[in-house]
């Protein structure tokens, strides 16, 4: 197995401690800064999901530069920021972080673009990821970290970062699914 393929499954790894963090009790205590407080176990979660966020861009890049992408690599790697974005959305929704309505529909896109793809992948085709796509996961990310940082430092000064990040996602999210939808609908067509 090739260096960006061990990265990406060390994406896939680090899922069950992010999981683990946010679903037990943890009682490690309050970070305070300023006036604002946040569970170090929140923290300690931010940070795992904010690197196992930065190992997308590392394993791609190391895989483009060194020319070692693989079929594995563009199954593993989808999938590796699909069961991570997802188990984030999905816990905030648990710990009423995030309107359940809005996740579904952001895990909704997801499923959708990855049936196409599938459809896609058998007729011998890869569909790439376009620019709003792109866009669609650094939002994501974004909101989830600001969203489990409990809007640090942003609270302290009212803005509601978090929830606009939040909502800007879920447009984006929208617009992008139906772009890549319209973009290669070609492939549903019937195959002779």
């Amino acid at each position: 197995m090739n260096i960006p393929n061990r990265i990406t499954l060390s994406r896939i790894m680090l899922i069950p401690f992010f999981i683990l963090l946010l679903s037990y009790p943890f009682d490690w205590g309050v970070w305070h800064i300023a006036d604002q407080s946040i569970p170090i176990a929140h923290l300690v979660a931010v940070i795992i999901f904010a690197v196992a966020s930065a190992t997308d861009w590392l394993d791609g890049y190391y895989a483009r530069k060194h020319q070692l992408v693989t079929n594995l690599g563009k199954f593993l790697d989808p999938m590796a920021d699909k069961l991570l974005v997802s188990a984030a959305f999905i816990l905030l929704v648990a710990w009423e972080m995030a309107p359940a309505w809005v996740v579904i529909i952001i895990i909704s896109r997801e499923f959708a673009v990855t049936g196409l793809r599938l459809v896609a992948a058998g007729e011998g085709t890869v569909l790439a990821a376009g620019q709003l796509g792109k866009l669609k996961t650094v939002l994501q990310i974004l909101a989830i970290i600001f969203l489990l940082l409990h809007n640090i430092p942003f609270s302290a000064f009212g803005l509601p970062v978090d929830t606009i990040l939040l909502y800007a996602a879920l447009i984006i999210t929208i617009v992008s699914g139906v772009e890549y939808f319209v973009k290669n609908w070609h492939v549903m067509g019937d195959s002779k």
